[in-house]
């Protein structure tokens, strides 16, 4: 015999009241709300991650559906490649070059949107205008500019008598010019999260400490080496590490720019990776070449995470 409707309503209403205060502990609404986050990273991070390193292992090609396990055969073989051994050197110079240059015009330009000046929003947007804009479309916009025949570049060099007028520059067709254009363009990518990470330690810092020593009688140099550089220096800590971790994994710049030419001069881990596995058909090498960042990508995010929460901010 079915209950009455009035004791089916206290039912729902009692069961509502009990799933209510069952959301009210920590204990449960914490994974609840976190549940959906950690099914996404482990179907699109996890799940490739775990796959990556299983092929690391392996002798998987893109022409066999199956495949055998072969130890540390796979990265020996890797070790032993001379345009794997450049990709690692380049890689290096790259990050690093491209993130001396970021942190030095990033606190410059933290400086300038800090300030207070009339038309200072104008200028952010300018600024964050890199940023913002997709990394393919940048990349295709500054393969259009190194163009050897048609480069704004070769123009305004003669224009300043650099170089004879009308004579081609090959931005892209020498190593070591093509090595600069793309740690250019790595800079110029970068920069503009720098520049807003500095400037948001900027405006964090007491003015009445600049105040208090311009009383004292230091001056702009003073002060700036002494109280500012001082404080900004966690802060800075924060913007070089997300630019190194930006700058490690990207294979965008070196893609459409030089697509690693000329001969490997501009090859780096993550274009030799995409050619040896999805291009080479090699998925074992290609997933090798990818497990090299792995370690470094960690000790980058450790160091991230231990700098940012120490940064205070007052």
């Amino acid at each position: 015999m079915s209950a009455p409707p009035a004791t089916r309503g206290t039912v729902i209403v009692e069961e509502s009241v009990r799933v209510h205060h069952l959301l009210d502990r920590d204990s449960v609404l914490g994974p609840v709300l976190l549940a959906p986050l950690m099914i996404y990273l482990a179907a699109l991070v996890g799940v490739p991650l775990v796959t990556v390193f299983v092929y690391a292992f392996s002798d998987a090609t893109t022409g066999s559906e199956s495949f055998s396990f072969v130890g540390l055969e796979t990265f020996q073989r890797t070790l032993a490649d001379p345009v794997f051994q450049g990709a690692i050197r380049n890689t290096i110079v790259f990050t690093v070059l491209s993130q001396i240059i970021v942190i030095v015009l990033a606190t410059i330009l933290g400086f300038v949107m800090s300030a207070d000046f009339k038309g200072k929003w104008i200028v952010r947007f300018l600024i964050l205008l890199p940023w913002t804009t997709p990394v393919a479309l940048s990349a295709l916009a500054w393969l259009w500019m190194l163009d050897s025949l048609f480069s704004p570049f070769n123009w305004i060099l003669g224009q300043l008598h650099a170089v004879p007028i009308g004579t081609p520059v090959a931005w892209l067709g020498e190593n070591n010019l093509a090595v600069g254009s793309v740690v250019a363009l790595q800079a110029w990518r970068t920069m503009p999260l720098a520049a807003v990470i500095l400037m948001a330690g900027l405006t964090s810092i007491p003015p009445e400490l600049n105040e208090q020593a311009e009383v004292d009688g230091a001056g702009f140099w003073r002060r700036l080496f002494d109280i500012t550089f001082p404080l900004l220096a966690p802060i800075m800590m924060v913007a070089i590490l997300f630019g190194i971790v930006a700058t490690f994994t990207d294979m965008a710049a070196v893609y459409i720019l030089t697509h690693g030419g000329p001969g490997n001069a501009t090859q780096v881990l993550a274009s030799w990776s995409f050619y040896t596995g999805i291009q080479g058909g090699s998925l074992a090498q290609g997933a090798a070449i990818g497990v090299f960042m792995f370690p470094v990508l960690v000790g980058v995010c450790i160091l991230m995470l231990r700098r940012a929460s120490g940064v205070e901010v007052t």
